[in-house]
């Protein structure tokens, strides 16, 4: 077999325009990135936020009983919200 032949020339033309030949598209380098990893990178993310909005939290609700028990010192009534979200 000498040279290239049209007709492997046509099914190559077909082939490329159909994307089918891997061997035309680059390779990545280097490692492949492991699966845990991404996961693990982001669940240690997500849990130092839940201990940050859980400390933002503790003292919020402390700002609050020092401002309800200041209230009550100086005689200021305060509203109340009831369950279903309306002052009572």
């Amino acid at each position: 077999m000498r040279g290239l032949y049209f007709s492997y020339l046509t099914t190559w033309r077909r082939e490329r325009e159909r994307r089918e030949l891997t061997g035309l598209h680059p390779k990545t380098r280097g490692r492949k990135p492991s699966p845990g990893k991404g996961t693990a990178k982001e669940s240690g993310h997500l849990s130092r936020e839940n201990e940050r909005l859980k400390k933002q939290l503790a003292q919020a609700e402390a700002i609050i009983e020092i401002q309800k028990k200041v209230a009550s010192l100086l005689g200021i009534q305060l509203k109340t919200i009831g369950d279903d979200g309306s002052d009572s």
